[in-house]
């Protein structure tokens, strides 16, 4: 049995309070279903800035009456600092998702991810060192790694950031690190690498990848590729990063105050994607004729992404269940019923 599902046994016979920032948003509403099915006692605070009532009604179907009622929600915001104590009080572990994602978005509007991202991750980590809390685990980035070139990546190394968003995902590190030597606030942070799944939205200028093209070929749009379909990716189905999340709260004290690649350990082109998208519609009965569309590479964009995973399974106990393809699958079902 694996680390993962021993800590899962316990968990539905021992309850924690746990604190899910973003939790109405797409990993944050992953980690709120999977906590309140393993009977946890669960904080969610979110300002619906790219979260959404319907993924809270969602999560609301797929577990029992007692274990909503298991479940308090918080509508506020992570740059007012009350907001931030509200929500810890009495709390346990502190999941912190809540972000503004997107490098794109950053390039357009820096001083609203900043914002977002080093005053309200400030904000969290100050309100938890007064809240005792027992593990403080965030939503890292492998933005982070910037322009170092080696391949697989390596958490100790990294390059210059290529963006603002980049830029304020090292912040974060940087600040749980020194809350660590000047407060003994233990954290931890998982750098994710394009985390996929159900819930993650398709709409807007920002959209991942995944959702946005799939949503695109559903309706049978132009799928846009941006340079020529080379660029990988290590894409990391959501139930890994809801397992990377609950194994960094409950790590023993080796495993705590680090950085952790979250991804499959994988590298998967643009053009291998598209394709592996294709297939997976057309099992779900949707057949896509058209070609993808070839345009300039985007700025602020890396040319390729693979993890090295082997700390996270040393340290954690961390071993993903879901590769590129069967997280296609599974997902895929989900955007076909509420595309």
């Amino acid at each position: 049995m694996s680390q993962y599902h021993l800590i899962q046994a316990q968990l539905q016979t021992t309850q924690h309070t746990w604190l899910v920032t973003g939790c109405a948003g797409f990993i944050g509403s992953n980690l709120l279903e999977t906590l309140l099915l393993l009977n946890q006692k669960v904080i969610g605070l979110d300002n619906f800035a790219t979260g959404h009532q319907k993924n809270l009604d969602e999560v609301q179907s797929t577990v029992s009456e007692q274990q909503w009622n298991s479940f308090t929600f918080i509508k506020g915001d992570i740059r007012e600092l009350s907001d931030c104590q509200q929500a810890v009080n009495g709390v346990d572990y502190i999941l912190h998702q809540a972000a503004l994602g997107s490098v794109p978005r950053s390039i357009a509007d820096p001083i609203t991810t900043n914002a977002a991202n080093v005053t309200g991750f400030l904000n969290m980590l100050v309100a938890a060192k007064e809240a005792k809390v027992k593990t403080f685990v965030y939503a890292a980035s492998s933005s982070t790694y910037g322009d170092h070139p080696a391949l697989p990546k390596i958490e100790e190394n990294i390059g210059n950031p290529l963006s603002p968003y980049a830029v304020t995902k090292y912040v974060n590190e940087l600040y749980a690190d020194v809350f660590k030597r000047t407060y003994d606030l233990n954290s931890i942070g998982l750098r994710y690498f394009n985390v996929f799944g159900k819930r993650q939205d398709p709409d807007g200028a920002y959209a991942a990848v995944i959702p946005k093209w799939t949503a695109a070929m559903y309706n049978q749009e132009d799928v846009f590729v941006n340079g020529d379909g080379e660029t990988s990716r290590d894409f990391c189905f959501v139930e890994n990063a809801v397992q990377a999340n609950i194994l960094a709260a409950l790590a023993n004290d080796e495993g705590k105050n680090q950085v952790y690649n979250v991804a499959v350990g994988d590298r998967t082109t643009l053009n291998i994607l598209f394709d592996s998208l294709k297939v997976a519609l057309a099992e779900n009965n949707v057949n896509v004729d058209k070609a993808p569309v070839y345009r300039d590479f985007r700025a602020g964009d890396v040319r390729h992404s693979q993890a090295d995973i082997s700390k996270a399974k040393k340290l954690l106990g961390y071993e993903p269940e879901y590769r590129i393809q069967q997280g296609i699958t599974k997902a895929m079902k989900w955007y076909v019923s509420n595309l």
